[in-house]
């Protein structure tokens, strides 16, 4: 039995950076003495055979050789294999690639084989910002597009890979190469025609939605929660009427059922699907908290903390729109949460809610100190 040190952790051995995740490449034996050697190892690949052993992945080769399995891997700068001797096997335009920093398809088949490969194609741009992408990967994308294999890929696997994307240094980018390479639909389809949508007059806005909401990414790299958040705010701009074109009236409200949709669709967590509608829904008039009215304060403040998106919803709010009320907000949702019923207001149902409401109301100020 041979085992390779094989793809991302190699890759970041040469590039000097910290390995995060190990995987592994096993030759040599069969798929029962593997079992065998190691009863603990869970199979969970469908296509081709990968186990997992302590939460690392060994996985079979997809080719009958060690070349054939790297052209078969997703990009160059991937197809790196690293043998228990230390010698080095990789793609003929590997070390090329990771020396001149670009992203490039290992093989345009290997795409086709495994169309997931172009959403973790737009995951690496996220990841690696400073890496420039090749045609030949853009081209690939479009060829998967067009041949209708990405209605095929798994759910889950793309909410995966989008979480992945929203954590790394320029999630924009997640968004901005799936857009330039035709590979919206089906699984974002709500962006499709965003690109020849303006983002708002002029006076405000010097792009369109798609690149505005890239950009607000960006703005909340580090945060996944808060990234997602600025994927979906401007949602409902993309139901704008063409007659109404800069202006864009009502879109947060018009965007919380898509946001929800999108969100479900990939299969992502409830803390997302409630941040996604909370977004669309609220960032305006959070854009506007110390004019709020106080009953809207209490409405606003109790949806972000039940829904646990408080901090991602006003690092949104300041990268959207530039003000941070952050502090502000915080000292009301503790004055809130410490306003309780009396006694004989309790258990009388709405009308218990109403009152409750009113309490909170008047303990903050329509002014902030």
């Amino acid at each position: 039995m041979q085992i390779y040190l094989a793809g991302g952790a190699v890759r970041d051995l040469l590039l000097g950076n910290t390995i995060i995740d190990r995987d592994y490449l096993v030759t040599g034996v069969t798929q029962k003495e593997f079992e065998q050697k190691h009863p603990s190892a869970q199979l969970v690949g469908r296509a081709f055979p990968i186990y997992l052993i302590d939460k690392q992945e060994f996985s079979f080769p997809r080719g009958e050789s060690i070349n054939e399995e790297l052209l078969s891997r997703d990009l160059t700068v991937n197809s790196l294999l690293l043998d228990e001797n230390g010698d080095l096997y990789c793609h003929p335009k590997a070390l090329e690639d990771l020396k001149s920093k670009t992203l490039r398809p290992a093989s345009q088949q290997s795409f086709m084989d495994d169309p997931l490969r172009v959403f973790r194609a737009a995951r690496f741009a996220a990841r690696f910002p400073d890496f420039s992408i090749h045609p030949s990967l853009i081209d690939t994308m479009q060829q998967v597009a067009k041949a209708g294999l990405l209605d095929s890929v798994f759910a889950d696997r793309i909410g995966q890979e989008t979480v992945k994307a929203l954590s790394a240094p320029r999630p924009g980018n997640y968004l901005r190469l799936l857009t330039k390479s035709n590979c919206l639909a089906p699984w974002f389809e709500e962006f499709l025609a965003a690109e020849a949508i303006p983002a708002g007059p002029p006076a405000y806005h010097d792009t369109n939605v798609i690149e505005h909401t890239c950009r607000i990414m960006d703005k909340l790299a580090g945060d996944p929660l808060a990234a997602w958040m600025g994927l979906c705010h401007d949602l409902g701009k993309t139901l704008t009427p063409t007659s109404d074109l800069p202006k864009h009236h009502g879109h947060d409200y018009a965007g919380v059922t898509i946001a929800k949709n999108l969100t479900k669709r990939l299969r992502l967590s409830n803390v997302y699907v409630a941040g996604g509608a909370i977004a669309s829904k609220w960032h305006m008039i959070g854009g506007q908290y110390t004019q709020l009215r106080p009953g809207t304060r209490v409405d606003l403040l109790m949806a972000l903390h039940l829904s646990d998106t408080f901090n991602a919803f006003f690092s949104l709010v300041k990268a959207d729109q530039g003000t941070d009320y952050s502090e502000i907000a915080k000292r009301d949702l503790q004055t809130i949460l410490a306003t309780t019923l009396p006694p004989e207001w309790q258990n009388r149902g709405r009308e218990s809610g109403i009152r409750l409401r009113e309490l909170r109301a008047g303990k903050i100020n329509r002014k902030p100190k």
